[in-house]
């Protein structure tokens, strides 16, 4: 006891004014803020227990472990201005405090901390130059509910003086809701501390900006950006940059110049950073001029383009579809003594692996094996989906091998590709396998995915399992997406199962997935061809209902349909309502009207229709004229079928097999043997290819006639053109 009568007469006297002080100062702020989240003293200019203080204090001086799990009624006693008290005491041996508090969380960790207790633990860590350990006690702070910026800020300015802490500790506060991804209270903490006089360094400041326009509020960066240059901080380059970037996210690429220009009066200039988020920021906006005149510039500010800046411009390049720039960009990457990296090659094999390009992606990629780039997944997933895309699956197996050989583990994107290939080869078998491979890999399958196989499986008419894979689907917990259920939907249009299609399209609805025009045409052009033109009618109406308008295609499709079952009025009502609404009819649109007329047993108005088409502008094609030459055919009229298939000619229109075998049968039923032979040489010379039906007609039309030789001599001719006579024959 000897110990502690000299210890604490000078203890308390060295702290109890201070501590007063800043009590007075914490409750005038209390009452105009946030109520605090502990009960504070009932008197507040004494200490509530001071003898556990004195014993807490008298431990810890001895270096022991303030262990309290014997005394925990004694210990209920403290309150939270007796825990800022022992760490005031503390503020000169910074362990002390640490132990204490770490000690006390663990055997009291219901106690209710006041914001005051642990701020003046955070302001005795920054000044210990503990910033982790600081930091951790202000996320609790951040984390706890019922605490306010404002209580937190007032708080920490409030006991600042007492405990000679440093400005560190606001910027450590900043830095902190910044970490959190609080990032509006933190620009909130900013705005406090600077009304209250306390101004964070630059360094915190490009942290809660660089926050800011990450998550895209640049408005209110630059908010807190102009109280930056207001307060007269020394801006440094990383400032630039944030703030660069800020216009580039926000699309105000016109106010970059006048930007850099103001930062170089500030003594601020770009570097390869500046310069490599504006040309990336060009090259996504397709400016690939400007990007290289950026690019071009550096050198005039002592900069030289880095692969970064490179690969920039190379993305923008093959973007835009310029590919053989972007090859000769690689090339002066190599000329210029840089080295391209992996992605810069996968840039070109990204874009090569699109349809229509002209890249040799295999040579690129060979290329970039040849220089020791090496490959990753991206650089394998499209090489893999070039052969793919094209139907070269051997090749696209082999890669995907010696990939997994180089110990590249395959995502689920490189085996959608595969999927996806062997689906367009008809190899859905395959397909399967390879998503049974993604599985036992687990390697989850996504919509995407299951789409791809869903379309395989329809294209290949195998609805079964098709079902079954949607039913797998939606176990998984995979939500189907819009394609899904149009695939389904197109798929069951296509086998006539009309009544599945629409149960899809219902539920579709239900699930809060918009159907589009190309929805509603595929259903109503699936109940067109069954000939069920009231529910044609039905969704046309639900369409036009939901805001969804026809489009040249719908139209065509009813129009199909009513001229199928004979309806030709409504055909026509149709048409004229298409074309008063100033829908461009297609060729498409125009073959249907002439078939409705042909239909209907007048071909002569289908000709006058013609050649109003023509007048207006949409030219025919082989569909319109076999449409009127099969129409004039049915009428007997050959004179005119022949006279037509001349006209076609005569518009640059080569007549094709349908045109010549539609006139050699109507000859051939009519035993009219020489003009038939006529047609037949006549599509020789023109270069058409007779076919199966062609050899059929003839051989009939000459055993019609007891004609064996000439029937012999084409079925001779037809087996050497690789054609198999049919049974009758």
């Amino acid at each position: 006891m000897a110990i502690q009568r000299q210890f604490l007469p000078s203890f308390h006297k060295s702290i109890l004014p201070s501590i007063h002080t800043h009590l007075r100062f914490h409750q005038s702020l209390s009452s105009s803020s946030s109520p605090p989240i502990s009960q504070q003293p009932s008197s507040p200019n004494s200490v509530s227990n001071p003898l556990m203080v004195d014993k807490i204090l008298l431990n810890l001086k001895l270096c022991k472990s303030p262990s309290f799990h014997n005394s925990t009624n004694m210990y209920r006693t403290l309150t939270p201005f007796d825990i800022a008290q022992v760490l005031f005491q503390c503020r000169e041996n910074l362990e002390l405090g640490l132990m204490f508090i770490d000690s006390f969380l663990v055997n009291c960790p219901n106690f209710r901390h006041s914001t005051l207790s642990l701020c003046v633990m955070v302001h005795m860590l920054v000044r210990g130059r503990r910033a982790s350990d600081a930091q951790a006690l202000i996320l609790r702070m951040v984390r706890k509910s019922g605490v306010s910026r404002v209580e937190i800020v007032d708080s920490l300015v409030g006991c600042y003086d007492q405990c000679g802490s440093n400005l560190g500790v606001f910027d450590l506060l900043v830095r902190t809701f910044v970490q959190a991804k609080r990032l509006r209270e933190a620009a909130e903490v900013f705005k406090l501390l600077t009304s209250r006089g306390f101004f964070v360094s630059i360094n915190a400041c490009n942290s809660l900006l660089g926050g800011l326009v990450k998550v895209g509020w640049v408005d209110l960066a630059w908010e807190i950006y102009r109280e930056v240059v207001k307060h007269g901080a020394q801006l440094n380059v990383y400032t630039l940059n944030i703030m660069i970037n800020a216009l580039c996210k926000d699309g105000k690429m016109g106010n970059v110049d006048s930007h850099l220009l103001e930062m170089e009066t500030k003594g601020v200039f770009p570097d390869n950073v500046t310069y490599n988020t504006l040309i990336n920021a060009y090259c996504r906006d397709c400016n690939v001029e400007k990007a290289l005149e950026m690019m071009n510039s550096m050198s005039s500010k002592g900069l030289k383009p880095g692969v970064i800046t490179y690969n920039a411009i190379l993305k923008g390049l093959c973007r835009m579809g310029k590919h053989s720039r972007a090859r000769e960009m690689l090339s002066d990457m190599w000329e210029t003594g840089l080295c391209p990296d992996t992605n810069s090659y996968n840039a070109l094999l990204i874009e090569g692996s699109r349809k229509n390009t002209i890249v040799d992606v295999e040579q690129l990629f060979d290329e970039m094996v040849h220089h020791g780039v090496v490959p990753d997944v991206i650089s394998y997933t499209s090489l893999i989906s070039y052969f793919s895309r094209d139907g070269l699956m051997e090749k696209a197996l082999m890669y995907f091998k010696e990939m997994k050989t180089k110990g590249l583990t395959p995502d689920s994107v490189l085996y959608t590709v595969l999927i996806g290939g062997f689906c367009n080869s008809s190899l859905v078998s395959e397909a399967l396998r390879m998503r049974n491979e993604m599985l036992e890999k687990g390697c989850l399958l996504d919509v995407v995915t299951y789409n791809t196989i869903l379309n395989g499986l329809c294209k290949e008419h195998m609805l079964g399992e098709a079902d079954q894979l949607f039913e797998e689907m939606l176990q998984r917990g995979i939500s189907p997406d819009y394609y899904t259920y149009a695939t389904l939907i197109h798929g069951y249009c296509k086998a006539r199962e009309m009544d599945k299609a629409l149960v899809l399209f219902e539920t579709m609805i239900q699930r809060n997935i918009k159907p589009d025009i190309v929805t509603y045409n595929i259903l109503m052009d699936g109940f067109c061809k069954q000939g069920f033109m009231e529910k044609a009618n039905e969704l046309w109406s639900d369409m036009i209902n939901r805001g969804i308008y026809p489009n040249c295609i719908s139209y065509s499709i009813l129009i199909n349909g009513f001229c199928s079952v004979g309806r030709l009025n409504m055909a026509f009502t149709l048409w004229d309502e298409m074309v008063g609404k100033g829908n461009e009819p297609t060729i498409v649109t125009c073959n249907t009207i002439i078939k409705g007329y042909c239909i209907s047993g007048n071909v002569a108005e289908g000709e006058k229709f013609l050649t109003k088409m023509i007048t207006k502008g949409t030219l025919p094609d082989s569909v319109s004229y076999n449409t009127l030459i099969h129409g004039h055919i049915k009428e007997e009229n050959l004179d005119r079928a022949f006279s037509l298939l001349n006209k076609m000619e005569d518009q640059g229109i080569l007549p094709d097999v349908i045109s010549y075998n539609v006139i050699l049968d109507c000859f051939c039923r009519q035993s009219r043997m020489e003009e038939a032979q006529l047609i037949y040489k006549k599509m020789i010379e023109r270069g058409v290819n007779p076919d199966r039906s062609t050899y059929t007609t003839l051989i009939n039309g000459y055993v019609s006639q007891d004609n064996m030789k000439e029937a012999f001599r084409f079925h001779d001719e037809m087996l050497r053109r690789g054609f198999v006579p049919d049974d009758k024959f």
